[in-house]
């Protein structure tokens, strides 16, 4: 019994639902595809991003012993398209299932729900917990609403997982939030922050290289590059912006 486990490039976690309980017998199918770069025309720094990143995130899971089935955009036999590499995958792996996250996207999560019929196996989508909210809790809580505020499900959320909350129930800071404070008028000397310029590996400038070949025609210029690709690198930036960005952010946080 295999099942083919998919992971979308914007589910590079271990702790993704779609790989719960994988056995070393199922296979994690993850491939770069044109369609999904090109059904709008994205800027080419955030393709380089999602490919490199994804490549980095199948290395660490390789190097985990778990089967890794990664197809790049430039592989001869890619199809384009998750259907059609979803159907390479089963029939090269002769998997029976298919276990997913369900994906951000709606246009995805309706394509994905035909997958059972289309491909005679059993679809296994499953929520994504990275999230503190369920699909169908929010559409209890909007039901009959007669005006969907985010202010207001925020505070429900603040409430319902204790955060930043007195024990009298009162928000801490004796208010629920501080936009104002982040409303000011930028002074003429105001420059952007120094950000952290992370080194390229082999695998970002073989992205790099791959992307100014296919993407030339789309909006925005891909160099320069410098964004945190790994994990490592992530955590890097976040004390970085904890440290040194976060303290005045509110000086330019609206300025344009």
């Amino acid at each position: 019994m295999t099942s083919l486990r998919l992971i979308l490039g914007d589910q590079l976690s271990h702790s993704m639902s779609s790989l719960e309980d994988i056995s070393r017998s199922d296979v994690i199918l993850m491939c770069e595809v044109m369609e999904e770069a090109t059904y709008v025309r994205h800027h080419p720094k955030k393709i380089a991003f999602l490919f490199s990143a994804m490549r980095h995130f199948a290395e660490e899971l390789k190097t985990l012993g778990y089967t890794v089935r990664y197809i790049r955009l430039d592989h001869p036999e890619n199809t384009g398209s998750f259907m059609g590499e979803v159907k390479r995958a089963i029939n090269a792996t002769g998997a029976n299932s298919i276990v997913v996250t369900e994906p951000g996207e709606y246009r995805l999560l309706k394509i994905f729900e035909t997958w059972g019929t289309t491909f005679g196996v059993h679809i296994d989508i499953r929520p994504d917990t990275r999230f503190l909210c369920r699909i169908e809790e929010f559409k209890a809580w909007a039901h009959n609403r007669r005006q969907l505020r985010m202010e207001y499900f925020y505070r429900d959320m603040r409430k319902k997982h204790n955060i930043l909350i007195e024990k009298d129930g009162s928000p801490t800071g004796k208010q629920w939030n501080f936009d104002k404070d982040n409303r000011k008028s930028p002074p003429r000397d105001l420059a952007s922050p120094i950000r952290i310029r992370h080194t390229k590996d082999t695998i970002t400038k073989d992205i790099l290289h791959l992307v100014k070949d296919r993407f030339s025609n789309h909006f925005g210029k891909l160099e320069p590059f410098h964004f945190a690709i790994t994990r490592d690198q992530a955590l890097i930036e976040l004390e970085h912006f904890i440290t040194h960005i976060l303290p005045h952010f509110g000086d330019y946080q609206d300025c344009m």
